[in-house]
C-alpha cells in the first residue's frame, strides 16, 4: 500500500482546531503577553521587553510560540507548567531560565520547599552537578527576594 503525503497532510488540517488555525499572530502575541503578565505580578518580562529592541524576531517568535501557542494551552494549570520548567531548565543546566521560571513558580504560589524538591528530583535525570548547580540559582534567588522583602 502506497502513502499518499497529499491526503495525509489534508487530514492533518483538517485534524487542526479551527481556533488554532485561524489565530493571527497579533491575537497569539496578546495570549503570550497575557500568559508572562499573569506569572510576573502583572508586569511584562524584561528579558523579553530587551530582546524586542536587538532581536525583534526573537522576541515576537518567543511571546507568539512558546508563550502564546505552548504556553497557554489547556492542559496543564500554572503550577504544572512552572514546575515542570524548573525541573527542564535545571536539568539543561540553563540557570538563567531556571531562574525566571523559579521566580514565577513563587509568584503564583509553589513554595520554595516545593522548588527544592525538584532540585532534588534533577539528581536523578540529570546528576549532581546540574543539581548541585540548580541549588545554587535557587540559593540566590530566595536570597534577592528576602533583601527585597525588608
Amino acid at each position: 500500500m502506497r502513502f499518499d503525503t497529499g491526503i495525509f497532510a489534508a487530514l492533518l488540517l483538517c485534524a487542526m482546531p479551527l481556533a488554532a488555525a485561524a489565530d493571527t499572530t497579533e491575537e497569539r502575541l496578546i495570549r503570550g503577553d497575557a500568559v508572562v503578565r499573569s506569572l510576573n505580578n502583572g508586569v511584562p518580562q524584561q528579558t523579553l521587553e530587551r530582546m524586542r529592541e536587538e532581536f525583534p524576531f526573537l522576541a515576537e517568535a518567543t511571546e507568539a510560540y512558546a508563550l502564546g501557542d505552548v504556553w497557554s494551552r489547556p492542559g496543564l494549570d500554572n503550577r504544572t507548567r512552572q514546575l515542570a520548567a524548573v525541573a527542564a531548565f535545571a536539568a539543561l543546566g540553563e540557570r538563567v531560565f531556571m531562574k525566571v521560571h523559579a521566580g514565577y513558580a513563587l509568584n503564583i504560589g509553589v513554595s520554595e520547599e516545593e522548588l527544592k524538591e525538584v532540585v532534588y528530583m534533577v539528581t536523578v535525570p540529570a546528576g549532581f552537578p546540574k543539581a548541585i548547580a540548580a541549588s545554587q540559582t535557587l540559593s540566590e534567588l530566595f536570597s534577592q527576594r528576602r533583601e527585597a522583602q525588608q
